[in-house]
C-alpha cells in the first residue's frame, strides 16, 4: 500500500497562515495607532470649550504653545498653554457665546466663520463680531489659529466706544487705568467695574 507524507507539507501551510495573519494585524493595528483624529470634530470641540469657558478642557486641545494671527491688522501673539488658559478665564468673565455658521475641512485645515458676542462687545460693538478663522494642527491637536477676515465688525464704533469708556475712567476712576490691556481675571473684573460705573454715570 502507497502512503502520503501529508503532514509536512500541511504544517508548512499552516505556518504560511499563521504568519500572513501576524503580518496582517501587525498592519491594521499600525494603521489605528498612527491615524489622525477628525480635524472637523476637533475644531467644534474647541469652540464649544470657549463656549463654555472650560479653562481646565483647552490644554487637551491644544500644542504646548497657540498661535494666534490676525491677518488684517499684521498681528500676532504665541500663548503658552498656561498663559492661553489665563486668557480664557479673563475671557468667561465676559459671558461669552460662540456660535459657529459655517465649518468645513480643507486640506490639513479647517475653516471656520464663527460670531461673538459677550458684555464687552456688546459694550463697545453693540452686536456681535463675526470672523473668519482657520486652524492649523499638529500632533492632533491645534497648533494655530489665524483670523482671515473680519465678517461683521464696524472698527469705527468699537474705537470710538472703546477710547469714550478709557477716557472717562481716567478721569473719574484712574484706579482703574490699564484695565483695557491687562487680559488676566483681576484685568476682567476691573474691565467689568469700569462698564458699569460708565453705564451708572450722571
Amino acid at each position: 500500500m502507497k502512503t502520503y507524507r501529508l503532514k509536512p507539507y500541511f504544517f508548512a501551510v499552516k505556518k504560511t497562515i499563521l504568519i500572513f495573519l501576524l503580518i496582517v494585524l501587525g498592519s491594521i493595528s499600525c494603521k489605528n495607532g498612527t491615524k489622525e483624529i477628525d480635524r472637523l470634530q476637533l475644531a467644534k470641540h474647541y469652540y464649544k470649550v470657549l463656549d463654555n469657558s472650560d479653562h481646565t478642557e483647552i490644554k487637551t486641545l491644544l500644542t504646548d504653545s497657540l498661535l494666534t494671527r490676525e491677518t488684517e491688522y499684521d498681528y500676532e501673539q504665541t500663548f503658552s498653554l498656561k498663559e492661553y488658559e489665563e486668557w480664557l478665564q479673563w475671557d468667561a468673565l465676559f459671558e461669552p457665546t460662540y456660535n459657529i455658521l459655517q465649518i468645513a475641512e480643507e486640506g490639513e485645515t479647517v475653516k471656520v466663520t464663527v460670531s461673538k458676542l459677550d458684555q464687552r462687545i456688546a459694550f463697545l460693538h453693540k452686536k456681535p463680531i463675526v470672523t473668519d478663522q482657520v486652524l492649523h494642527f499638529k500632533k492632533n491637536k491645534i497648533t494655530s489659529i489665524e483670523t482671515t477676515n473680519y465678517v461683521i465688525f464696524n472698527d469705527s464704533i468699537f474705537v470710538k466706544n472703546r477710547e469714550a469708556l478709557v477716557n472717562w475712567i481716567a478721569k473719574n476712576h484712574p484706579e482703574l487705568n490699564g484695565f483695557i490691556y491687562d487680559q488676566t481675571k483681576e484685568g476682567g473684573e476691573k474691565y467689568l467695574k469700569a462698564m458699569a460705573l460708565y453705564n451708572n454715570r450722571k
